[in-house]
């Protein structure tokens, strides 16, 4: 008899959902996470009395996220508390000039009426139409699976309107905001999002134009940090039996004739399971932990051929005073040819002392993130893992007081009110998160990595494997991975 009816390898937000779901079925489940905290890169942690987000720091697009609790037969609204944020961005623009967008549909309205009175109409078009595609995709597209294309025929069969929307999934961010607005700045507002794939505008796929939609239908900052996320997913789980071992490290997947048996730890423990989830990399899954020699020459050829994701920096500083800020999140906005230009220069591995990060100001809805009196700020900036002619063991320290230099400018009185700076690099996710190449995605966003174009949530070669997280559909981001860990679960109460 095997030891668990399923192991989980990694405690992120997607094994995790998939895990306390399962278990909730009744299913024995172990969760194996090899760093000393859950989350992955939703996760937090203290530094002389500040509390800081590790990688995730926005919480939006709450559909995948509610059916997930209601599957645990509770709410998300009982198990976490959230703060919205109104407004829910500051824009600082490359000319110093800054405006503030606020949450309703129509506060934003009268915000681009001021900027480009033209373009209010196109805003209400642009709602109404990204309003529909969100209704037709959000509980079809982001939590049913796309594992074949067969997968992919239900979901338009059983949404037919979906269809309509098919220039979307084609075509790219830039295009579809361009075709809506012709003001720079309305533009720079509705194309930042671009961001949070990874992407520039020019390579995001448009159907992400929808988070600009969807963010005005909330966005939230739990209180306590972004770890009460995975926290609720954990404590709801060893509700119904599941238990997780942190500092436990998986080295190897057991596959006997191309079937999964359970895995080795790194102290050569054997547990065995004949369902074995995956919340970790797909290509460092089946490169080394299961090897090649298990995998048809086929899968072999495609899961070389994917791309690692992009990587990022995180600067996080605890502050003696309240910095002058309108918003939890200040977005550092550009033209999208600017953000085009820029990302081919990330990629090349240059630097840049001028940022197009996203500031949050956590203490602004959670003040007991610092201690009294005193706040936190956690900046995400880009960060090329392979830098031109040194490394982040070199440039850490440097980049980290570029960085404050900058954002001093941005923030007056920034530099003379720090009083704890940590920036992590791409190498600190590598490290800490075991995160190949610092992705914090896992593998590109891309049309070509995404959907049936992505590892498969159930293995196509290895019986009784499933995958959750990043690696696998719908992709990367709090929402959309909770949304992989439905899908996995249901699979496997489906198939096993």
């Amino acid at each position: 008899m095997a030891d668990y009816d399923v192991i989980i390898i990694g405690a992120g937000l997607g094994g995790l959902t998939s895990g306390s779901i399962l278990s909730r079925q009744g299913r024995r489940v172990l969760v194996l996470e090899q760093s000393d905290r859950i989350g992955g890169a939703c996760a937090s942690y203290e530094k002389d009395g500040f509390t800081f987000d590790i990688g995730a720091c926005i919480v939006e697009v709450m559909e995948p996220i509610e059916m997930a609790f209601r599957m645990l037969g509770t709410t998300l609204q009982d198990e976490v508390e959230l703060v919205s944020c109104d407004p829910i961005y500051s824009f600082v623009f490359q000319d110093g000039s800054r405006l503030s967008v606020p949450l309703s549909f129509d506060g934003a309205a009268e915000v681009v009426e001021r900027i480009a009175p033209g373009e209010t109409a196109n805003w209400r078009r642009f709602v109404e139409y990204f309003g529909d595609f969100y209704d037709q995709v959000i509980d079809s597209f982001f939590v049913n699976p796309a594992n074949t294309m067969t997968d992919l025929l239900k979901m338009f069969a059983a949404r037919p309107r979906i269809l309509k929307y098919l220039p979307l999934f084609g075509g790219n961010y830039e295009d579809v905001v361009r075709k809506f607005f012709s003001d720079e700045k309305v533009q720079q507002i509705t194309g930042y999002q671009a961001c949070y794939m990874g992407l520039p505008p020019e390579r995001t796929s448009g159907i992400f134009a929808m988070l600009v939609y969807a963010e005005h239908l909330g966005m939230f900052y739990p209180r306590g940090g972004m770890m009460q996320i995975p926290e609720a997913f954990r404590r709801l789980g060893e509700k119904h039996g599941m238990e997780v071992r942190t500092d436990t490290l998986v080295k190897k997947v057991l596959v006997e004739d191309r079937r999964a048996r359970g895995v080795v730890l790194d102290d050569g423990t054997e547990i065995t399971s004949d369902l074995v989830v995956s919340n970790v990399n797909a290509r460092q899954l089946y490169l080394d932990m299961i090897g090649e020699e298990h995998l048809p020459w086929l899968a072999r050829y495609g899961i070389k051929s994917y791309k690692l994701s992009h990587s990022d920096c995180m600067l996080n500083l605890g502050l003696d005073y309240g910095p002058p800020l309108d918003a939890h999140f200040s977005a550092m906005a550009a033209p999208m040819e600017v953000m085009n230009e820029k990302n081919k220069e990330t990629e090349n591995g240059i630097l840049h002392d001028d940022k197009l990060g996203l500031i949050c100001w956590t203490t602004l809805s959670d003040p007991a993130m610092a201690p009294e009196g005193k706040h936190t700020l956690n900046i995400v900036m880009e960060g090329p893992y392979d830098l031109r002619g040194t490394d982040w063991d070199k440039e850490k320290e440097p980049c980290k007081e570029r960085a404050i230099a900058f954002f001093d400018k941005v923030i007056p009185g920034l530099a003379d009110h720090v009083q704890v700076a940590e920036l992590l690099t791409p190498y600190d996710f590598e490290r800490r998160l075991l995160y190949p190449g610092g992705a914090i995605y896992d593998l590109e966003l891309d049309l070509t990595q995404s959907a049936t174009f992505r590892p498969a949530a159930r293995s196509k070669s290895i019986k009784g494997l499933y995958l959750a997280g990043n690696s696998t559909h719908p992709g990367g981001g709090v929402p959309v991975v909770i949304g992989s860990g439905i899908i996995c679960a249901d699979l496997i109460d489906r198939y096993e």
